[in-house]
Parts: structure tokens; sequence; C-alpha cells
């Protein structure tokens, strides 16, 4: 099927995008920068600004089953990126029928009460952000979402293992994060669901199969 990624030339998008294509789907990729975006047959880059109105996202996930969300400000524009930007394209998606929404998300963020954990208090702002689009998601979207929120990103190889059994920060080698995301849409199982991730001892797939 045709899977829209929002983000499409970050770190775990380029990982996600390969591993989609290797499942047999067609990809659009949007990013500001959308040259960056991995170059492969089947993959169509777009020049995507989460800037935009709802009506202009809409048209770019024309013909698109998923909405992958996987964009982040790194800090830089949290309120109109990875806050708003993130409502606004659930509200195309839901303008445009399509159901099935993953969004890439952060460890606890939508339970402030762990923030003050090691490991996250540089992270309040974003957390703040993402715990409005979360919320949003969950509550306001209308949408069949799965909230994946992995702990700290490392670029080190993938083992194709993760733990969901998660009470504090850990890591997550960025392929293993990218193949999750990848999984989720395999396993109707996942719909509704706000998925905690870290490196652990289980296979993905059997990892999800037993949400």
């Amino acid at each position: 099927m045709q899977i829209f990624v929002v983000g499409g030339s970050g770190r775990v998008a380029t990982e996600l995008i390969k591993d989609l294509v290797t499942d047999g789907h067609q990809v659009v990729a949007g990013a500001r920068h959308e040259d960056k975006i991995v170059k492969l047959d089947q993959v169509k880059p777009v020049h995507l600004d989460l800037h935009a109105e709802v009506d202009d996202l809409a048209k770019l996930m024309q013909g698109s089953e998923v909405v992958y969300f996987v964009a982040g400000s790194r800090g830089k524009d949290l309120l109109q990126t990875d806050a708003f930007g993130a409502v606004k394209t659930m509200q195309a998606a839901k303008k445009l029928g399509i159901k099935r929404y993953v969004m890439l998300s952060s460890l606890f963020a939508l339970q402030p009460e762990k923030w003050n954990l090691p490991g996250l208090a540089d992270l309040t702002d974003y957390n703040i952000a993402k715990f409005f689009a979360d919320n949003y998601l969950v509550n306001q979207s209308g949408l069949n979402y799965t909230i994946l929120q992995p702990s700290n990103l490392t670029e080190e190889a993938g083992t194709g293992k993760i733990s969901l059994d998660v009470t504090n920060m850990n890591s997550n080698p960025i392929p293993d994060v990218a193949k999750t995301l990848a999984e989720i849409i395999k396993y109707d199982n996942t719909i509704g669901k706000v998925i905690l991730m870290h490196g652990g001892d289980t296979p993905i797939d059997e990892a999800l199969k037993s949400l």
C-alpha cells in the first residue's frame, strides 16, 4: 500500500522508509529538505512544511492508507512542528479518511510525573510538546492510532530485539525503533495502544504480538 511518512529526512525515518520498502510498500516521504530523503525506486519525496495549512498537508497525503509521524525539530520549533504540526497531520488524515496513524513520540510523554527521572530533565520542553500532540491523537483525532515511545535513541547497529517492560530510561538503537514502527502496522492489536520501548531480549515481532 501507499504510506505517507512525515519527517522523511530524519535518522529514524530513513531506516523506517527502507523497512517499509522492503515490506513491499510504496512510500511518499515529506520533509522541508526533501533532497535529503533516502533515494529508492519505491520512494517519492515531496516538500512538506508543517507550518502549512491542513488542506495543503492533505493534498500531499492523498492516496495513502497509513500516516507515520516521525518528524522532530530537535527543540528548535516545538510548538509549530512537534505539537501543532503533528495535530495538523492528524486533521489532514481525518479529512482524507485515512484511518491508520502511527506516532513516534518520547518515553513517558504522557506521564509528566516521570519527567524528573534521570536523563529526562533536559527533554522537558520536548515532552510537553509531545504530551499535547499525543493527547490530541488519543482523545480527539478519531484515528486508529499507535504511539511508540522509545527511550534514548543511539546510532548503533540494531539487534532486532526490544523490551516493552519499561520503568526507566535506557537506550534504543535507531534501526530497532524504525523496525518496530514498520512492524506495528502488521498487528491490529497495536491499534489504540501507547507502546513504551527500549533495547531488550525479545524479538520485535514477538514483543508486538504479546501486547
